[in-house]
């Protein structure tokens, strides 16, 4: 779980937005969505193998 001290001398939008970077980085977000529904299998399977197509493509298409 990420965590954020303010300091004294530090607005609250400052940390706000050294909070919300912590998660980003972290990957809490995009985990949310993904668990936000049931995913099938066979959709999980579709869904990796779509996504090694294209990242397969733009390695191709950089040399």
């Amino acid at each position: 779980m990420p965590e954020v001290i303010i300091h004294e001398d530090e607005n609250f939008e400052r940390a706000l937005k050294r909070f919300k970077k912590k998660c980003e980085k972290a990957g809490i977000l995009s985990d949310l969505r993904k668990h936000r529904h049931y995913e099938k299998p066979s959709e999980r399977r579709k869904r990796k193998m779509n996504a090694a197509r294209r990242k397969n493509r733009r390695s191709r298409s950089e040399r």
